[in-house]
């Protein structure tokens, strides 16, 4: 059949219908930064008023939280000072807040942080307060001892992979939002895009057992590059003519069935993304030159279409880098603070417009927190630190943390938590603040284990943070997935480096090494293919 009389191709159809809006330009290869969506159990649901997502905004290198958020009582913040030395922000400049369960206790947010202090005010934002990555419950006598300690403390890679993954005594490569997304992926409607969407590209806390991660970035997903379904331009028309024909074959051989599969699959999901979110636009005024403004003003887009997605629940990952301050601490942080304020005031106003402030929780998250004494001219690496959650459903206008500790830590008496230089032992763990985030996205009680796989036997006699006024009434979610042995790393993307400055996703520079990036998909494609095959030969087997 010739190519003229031939039906068109599901991707020849969606090309045609949205080329006009996507032009014929050659844009970036997605294939390094896109990953499969796994094939969804395809619960036809409508989306309503069930839908909801969480953001993760990982503040890469570590930031200086006690100067986010400042004791001001008189007493704890002389306690500040002292400790901090030249690194303390002077007391008059900083926003006053009275956090409504602390009695009467005093902070001070920075003072670049004007939008965080009117969303704290009105009840849209709240702090969590000395969170860190714990194996269970430590003391300084565990600390001395050097008992129940994650593994690498203060180290980069091993504090990001522990935020991102909460085993804090293994290494492994699968992520609670991709596990997460396991469970709860089902309830979406059929798409090729995955519910787990990167502005920041690969990263450890969205992969999961089954669920990948969709990358793209603050302009939208990118195309094959020199792949145009209607090219008109003849080297371009041969081009996509042949990587036609590669995807369109069958293959014998396993390896390169899955390599073809998985570059179909990703054509077709840029344009089933395109055609969902190029209708998506936002009236809200984006700050100017604040990339991260701009990675959430895509969110805010995403988010928006989601009925055209078939989403009820979707996790978004993006990163901001260039907090490891070991020198210039105070400089960095005027500027770098005011960016992440304006962005989380911007996104609170995107979600307002599109009607879904309430059903989106944005929420911090970084390497670890920094010592309270100065090394100089910056703070060095550290544990426990302060985090931000925003959102319409969030218990705003307070402070959570540990209750017998009065949520925020006393700077006067430091003695109990201090294991040197103002490195503070968590009062709250990953888990338990993971727990609160996962029960209001939907993930039931009995599915925690899974999601969460250390949290009942380390954690589980503590009781909630309270970060929500409600939870998500959740929709029956499918059975839960068999948690693996100790996840082994090498097929997996290890956790990000930390860069010096924050950075978006698949709008980057085309990089030569997206066959090779491709080529790891079709790997990890390929062995869960084999796996599945091993799980029914097993099956199949007579029982003795």
């Amino acid at each position: 059949m010739s190519s003229s009389s031939r039906p068109l191709t599901r991707r020849e159809f969606i090309g045609q219908a949205s080329c006009a809006g996507v032009g014929s330009t050659a844009l970036m290869s997605t294939l390094i930064t896109l990953r499969l969506a796994n094939s969804l159990a395809a619960q036809s649901t409508g989306t309503g008023g069930d839908y909801r997502a969480l953001v993760c905004l990982f503040l890469a290198g570590g930031n200086d939280s006690f100067n986010m958020l400042v004791p001001t009582t008189s007493g704890e913040y002389e306690a500040y000072a002292k400790v901090r030395g030249n690194l303390a922000i002077a007391k008059e400049t900083l926003l006053s807040i009275t956090p409504g369960n602390l009695g009467g206790r005093t902070l001070g947010i920075h003072p670049s942080m004007t939008e965080v202090r009117d969303l704290f005010t009105t009840g849209r934002l709240a702090f969590v307060s000395n969170v860190g990555s714990l194996v269970r419950p430590t003391t300084l006598a565990d600390v001395k001892a050097g008992r129940n300690l994650p593994l690498s403390l203060y180290s980069h890679a091993d504090q990001i992979k522990q935020w991102q993954t909460c085993i804090p005594d293994q290494r492994t490569a699968i992520g609670w939002g991709g596990r997460a997304a396991d469970i709860i992926r089902s309830l979406n409607g059929p798409s090729l895009v995955s519910m787990n969407i990167s502005l920041s590209g690969q990263n450890v806390f969205l992969t999961g057992q089954q669920a990948f991660t969709y990358s793209v970035g603050s302009s939208g997903a990118t195309a094959l590059s020199g792949y145009s379904p209607t090219a008109t331009n003849n080297l371009t028309a041969t081009r996509s003519k042949g990587v036609q024909n590669l995807v369109d074959q069958s293959y014998r051989n396993l390896l390169e069935q899955t390599y073809a599969d998985s570059t179909r699959d990703a054509i077709d999901s840029y344009y089933d993304f395109s055609a969902a979110v190029g209708t998506s636009t936002l009236t809200t005024p984006i700050p100017t030159g604040n990339s991260l403004a701009n990675n959430l003003a895509m969110i805010a887009r995403i988010i928006a279409a989601n009925g055209r997605l078939g989403a009820r629940r979707q996790i978004f990952f993006v990163q901001l880098g260039g907090w490891d301050h070991h020198d210039e601490v105070v400089e960095n942080q005027l500027t770098m603070l005011r960016t992440v304020s304006q962005a989380v005031g911007f996104f609170n106003a995107a979600l307002n417009e599109t009607g879904y402030a309430d059903r989106v929780t944005l929420f911090t998250a970084s390497d670890f927190g920094r010592t309270l004494t100065s090394n100089g001219n910056g703070s060095d690496h550290a544990w426990g630190g302060n985090h931000l959650v925003m959102g319409g459903a969030v218990g705003g206008g307070k402070v959570y943390g540990d209750a017998a500790a009065g949520h925020y830590p006393d700077l006067q008496n430091l003695a109990a938590i201090d294991t040197g230089q103002g490195r503070l032992i968590p009062g709250v763990s990953v888990d338990e603040y993971a727990r609160d985030l996962l029960t209001w996205f939907g993930v039931t009680a009995g599915d925690m284990d899974y999601v969460l796989p250390a949290f009942s036997s380390r954690f589980g006699g503590r009781p909630s943070l309270g970060l929500f006024s409600s939870p998500a009434t959740a929709p029956t979610t499918p059975s839960t997935p068999t948690p693996p042995t100790t996840p082994s790393t090498p097929s997996t993307p290890s956790a990000p480096s930390t860069p010096s400055s924050g950075g978006g996703g698949g709008g980057g520079a085309a990089s030569p090494l997206f066959l090779g990036a491709l080529g790891a998909l079709a790997l990890a494609r390929l062995r869960q293919k084999r796996q599945e095959r091993l799980n029914a030969e097993q099956a199949a087997k007579p029982q003795t």
